[in-house]
């Protein structure tokens, strides 16, 4: 069975059964109804998937795959900022009229800085930092800037990723850490995880590297008061095998993969949860 399933249940269930309950405390979400959005919550919770065993894919319910690659490459590859340069509606709720976030997520990563007396942005140093010196331990990425949260629309949630080359069996490997400060369970945590699952594909593959361990870290990990049900729900489900996830092999560019070249077999999952209420 998935293993990510597995993993699902498990934090899951640690969170209900031995986490703090934000209900009472002063809290700054609310539901649509202007309600206060309180929630359960653990501290600290660390998740490792190794990308050589299985993909990291929840099956209790359907993630989108496509979707959750073309978020990645809004941000990564495009590093654009507005919706209607995306192609799901996840951050309709945070855009202006014109559709910005502001400075979030992708124009952090697209902002040029200098380095070694050339202008680059986080991911072209990424990018170069694995090719140059891949065995650097200074190869990372970070969205959280102090200069942009004030005229972003959302602080990014996931906001950092540092990557790490090792050598095993003759064959380069690259690992990544997700750094998240906050994760809705049951929104998010599936999206999250196979969608940055994806991005180290990606990078590995036009490196020449194996896709190894993504270890994610996540600082709050909650579920929402009136997310409780539905992740009970989801705990009693049947879990399906991973599925078989690749990348067409002829990219060698970061910048020319599109969500065609992702490639999934063999996804089986339960029944899908419609009308998730998001705080916003």
């Amino acid at each position: 069975m998935s293993y990510a399933d597995q993993l699902f249940k498990q934090t899951c269930k640690d969170i209900i059964e031995n986490g703090t309950n934000t209900k009472g405390e002063k809290v700054r979400p609310k539901w649509e109804d202007g309600e206060y959005a309180y929630t359960i919550k653990k501290f600290g919770v660390v998740n490792e998937y190794d990308l050589r065993k299985e993909f990291p894919a929840i099956t209790l319910r359907r993630i989108a795959l496509k979707s959750a690659m073309d978020e990645i490459l809004w941000i990564y590859q495009k590093k654009n900022n507005n919706i209607n340069n995306l192609n799901s509606h996840i951050w309709d709720q945070w855009a202006d009229e014109n559709g910005s976030i502001g400075t979030a997520y992708g124009y952090t990563i697209g902002e040029k800085f200098m380095y070694k007396g050339n202008e680059i942005d986080q991911m072209d140093y990424v990018l170069n930092q694995l090719k140059e010196t891949p065995f650097s331990r200074r190869i990372m990425t970070n969205m959280y800037q102090y200069h942009n949260l004030a005229t972003g629309h959302l602080d990014p949630c996931a906001y950092s990723m540092t990557y790490n080359v090792t050598e095993e069996n003759g064959q380069m490997v690259l690992n990544a850490i997700l750094n998240q400060r906050s994760q809705d369970m049951l929104a998010a945590n599936g999206w999250n995880v196979a969608q940055y699952a994806i991005l180290l594909m990606m990078i590995a593959q036009v490196n020449n590297m194996v896709a190894g361990k993504l270890i994610h870290i996540i600082a709050d990990a909650h579920i929402y008061d009136r997310h409780i049900p539905m992740i009970q729900e989801l705990l009693t489900r049947e879990e399906f095998p991973a599925p078989k996830v690749s990348l067409n092999p002829d990219i060698k560019n970061f910048y020319d993969f599109t969500t065609k070249d992702l490639i999934v077999e063999d996804y089986q999952y339960g029944e899908q949860i419609t009308n998730i209420p998001i705080a916003v």
